[in-house]
């Protein structure tokens, strides 16, 4: 444990914790990070101490479980959400915390956006997320009849092209 984690107020102290407890790291490092500022501590110090609480409080924290991939919930998702499903997609992303992921998104038409459907994440002992999100968007994209796109399944990038964007903006 590093010793920021002693110069906080016992008030925030308890609230990291707390959020730690509930799997809500982004609030738990807001919190450390608003109490660190004026001790000239950054954001990367922050992260290290949420991660620090988060080896400390272990199987304490209640970790919020993987989002489903089975085509059920998956075609549930995208039927709760507003507009045409026209193409399911699987976009990477990536984080502070979670390194690299992939998000699986409904490409909606009336009105045009995205519906987030999953997030898939790297877990211990299981598929890589780009292959897991691949076979659950291949699979959701057959039972709608629309098609699946991912720009780059077999390497990190949040910058390849989009699905719209390589049907010209359609």
């Amino acid at each position: 444990m590093n010793d920021w984690w002693d110069l906080l107020p016992e008030e925030t102290r308890g609230a990291v914790d707390a959020h730690v407890l509930r799997d809500r790291r982004m609030a738990a490092v807001r919190a450390a990070f608003e109490a660190l500022r004026p001790l000239d501590l950054g954001i990367h110090d922050a992260v290290r101490l949420v991660h620090d609480r988060y080896q400390a409080l272990g199987d304490r924290v209640r970790n919020t479980p993987p989002d489903p991939l089975d085509v059920d919930s998956l075609a549930a998702r995208a039927a709760g959400h507003p507009g045409r499903v026209a193409a399911i997609e699987a976009v990477w992303d990536g984080d502070t915390f979670r390194d690299w992921f992939v998000v699986l998104l409904a490409v909606l038409d009336g009105p045009a956006g995205d519906g987030h459907l999953a997030t898939v994440l790297w877990l211990r002992g299981g598929p890589e997320p780009s292959t897991a999100a691949t076979e659950a968007g291949r699979a959701l994209a057959e039972r709608l009849g629309v098609p699946f796109h991912f720009a780059s399944p077999d390497a990190p990038d949040d910058q390849a092209p989009r699905w719209r964007e390589t049907r010209g903006g359609a």
